[in-house]
């Protein structure tokens, strides 16, 4: 039994691997910035009593000391860096960039999942497992965009991407590794009713890459399904 914190836990992938990792055994610590509204995840809390429901607004780095101090007793094998926003707005693209929402953008998909390993990464060191995951996007990719567009999401994932291997490299000394997962185009909230895949089969690909990682995995960007991406 492994236990995982997952960052907005309230819909999306990360209900669905707040279920996932429940319904397999796990202690599942969801993490979501309103629990009040968060009735989906109240229902599966009842379902499964090992999903611990905190506060938490990824952006607020002040809620992210608070939350590493409350659970300062627990061990984490699995920090999970699910939350994630968008940004990009039709008719905001070059030439109408929405700065405000950029800097948002940038401090949730970048800032904030970093914040998150340095305020958790005691909790990582005392696990097993000692594992630190974000999802990033395959449009976070140099290589592969080739359409444009999306500025505000793609620079948010490529920096994520760039961030997130510097820490796979100075993290590796100490044993704990860095996994950068892209989940798909899903069907979900942010991803639209036109993915290719729904959420199921996203996160059960997920946790089949994260339960065979080895530190040797370190700093690897891939796919649901495992297989390498370009950076």
């Amino acid at each position: 039994m492994q236990t995982v914190l997952i960052t907005g836990a309230n819909r999306g992938l990360g209900l669905e691997f707040c279920r996932q990792y429940a319904a397999a055994g796990n202690q599942v610590i969801a993490a979501c910035r309103n629990p009040v509204k968060a009735e989906q995840l109240a229902a599966l809390a009842k379902q499964y009593p090992q999903i611990q429901i905190e506060t938490l607004d990824v952006a607020d780095f002040n809620q992210i000391d608070a939350l590493a101090t409350k659970l300062s007793h627990r061990k984490i094998d699995v920090l999970l860096n699910n939350a994630g926003v968008y940004g990009d707005q039709a008719g905001r693209g070059f030439g109408q960039l929405d700065y405000q929402t950029w800097a948002r953008v940038l401090a949730v998909n970048v800032l904030a999942p970093l914040k998150l390993a340095e305020a958790f990464l005691p909790h990582v060191q005392r696990s097993d497992k000692r594992l630190i995951v974000a999802l990033s996007s395959l449009m976070g990719s140099m290589t592969d965009n080739t359409s444009g567009g999306s500025i505000l999401y793609r620079s948010s994932k490529a920096g994520l991407n760039a961030a997130l291997k510097s820490l796979s490299i100075d993290l590796r000394p100490t044993a704990v590794g860095v996994l950068i997962l892209h989940p798909g185009w899903v069907r979900t909230d942010m991803g639209g009713p036109n993915g290719l895949i729904d959420a199921e089969e996203s996160v059960s690909g997920m946790r089949k890459v994260i339960d065979n990682f080895s530190l040797a995995d370190t700093g690897s960007f891939v796919k649901y399904d495992g297989s390498a991406l370009p950076w």
